[in-house]
């Protein structure tokens, strides 16, 4: 049988048995049934005999309706790319418990349902990653991992949820209606520093701006390397402050985000220019004569602005001081 060989499924153990068996358990052969130790012990498959739907709905019913989210459902959800839809709550005498876990069975097979809090480790974790604190709860989310950990929120007060507005929530994901919804930090009040300091809901307006050549720093306030590269790159940006159109800056990566930019260590630096919005890798040195000699060479703002070879002169005599 093909699905036995599925690396999907590699951790179900497959028995081939005679028709007596099967009328036992109420298979009529040839037939397949999964048999588990969570809520109802054996689940018949009557579908096609085709590997690959067999394989979903193997998969769609490897786990339990609701789970606890746990070390346990690593695998299921972010290795196997399982998309899933998590309840972050404390109260589970709460009305929408109920709907929650009446649309788990509606929707059995579809998306994998999970319950959660945020107050100790994984659980904290999967808090941090969706931006979720305990002030936010109760609340809803979607994971999407097979499409780079797209994230989407229920908007909706979950206090009052209904039936119907989280169905069309499940549905509307399903459909791809939704809108991904990434982390972000309020904008600054004030942002008059030497270093430009970029939020997710900004980072489009700003570093995306084809007017302007922007240096960037993505980074973590607990990284010791970021820490030393801080007086660093505020002196850099008080060097080009007077350059309109060239932006010093920086973001904080573990409480923001950003479609399409994904960041892997701290510092990482980036490079965008006016004509690729795509952004460059920055692997060069790291000390302020390193910084200014890469902007004389890739920023015509840059260049022009101390005179081109003025530019490079500059980062040299900073090193001999």
């Amino acid at each position: 049988m093909g699905a036995a060989k599925n690396p999907d499924v590699e951790k179900f153990a497959f028995f081939h048995t005679g028709a007596e068996c099967a009328e036992e358990h109420g298979v009529t052969a040839p037939g397949v049934a999964v048999f588990r130790n969570f809520d109802e012990p054996k689940v018949v498959y009557d579908g096609e005999k085709n590997s690959d739907k067999l394989v979903s709905f193997m998969k769609g019913h490897s786990t339990p309706t609701i789970f606890e989210f746990s070390e346990d459902y690593i695998e299921p959800i972010f290795q196997s790319k399982g998309n899933a839809l998590f309840l972050f709550s404390e109260d589970k005498s709460a009305a929408y418990q109920a709907i929650f876990a009446e649309a788990a069975k509606e929707h059995k097979g579809k998306l994998l349902f999970s319950t959660s809090g945020v107050s100790s480790g994984i659980q904290e974790r999967l808090g941090e990653f969706l931006g979720v604190t305990k002030d936010d709860m109760p609340a809803i989310h979607v994971v999407e991992p097979a499409t780079d950990l797209k994230k989407f929120k229920y908007d909706g007060d979950v206090n009052e949820l209904t039936a119907e507005a989280l169905n069309k929530f499940i549905n509307d994901f399903m459909d791809g209606k939704l809108v991904p919804n990434r982390k972000s930090e309020p904008v600054p009040e004030s942002n008059d520093g030497p270093v430009y300091i970029v939020v997710g809901t900004e980072w489009e307006k700003v570093v995306g701006d084809e007017t302007k050549d922007v240096l960037m720093e993505y980074y973590a306030p607990w990284c010791g390397h970021c820490k030393a590269l801080t007086p660093k790159w505020e002196e850099l940006g008080e060097h080009v402050k007077d350059i309109k159109d060239l932006v010093i800056a920086k973001m904080d990566s573990t409480v923001n985000e950003v479609e399409g930019v994904e960041i892997k260590g701290y510092p990482t630096l980036k490079w965008y220019p006016k004509g690729n919005k795509k952004g460059e890798d920055y692997n060069d040195g790291r000390e302020v004569k390193d910084f200014k000699e890469f902007l004389a060479k890739n920023s015509a703002s840059y260049a022009a602005h101390f005179s081109g070879d003025a530019a490079t002169e500059e980062a040299v005599k900073q090193e001999e001081l």
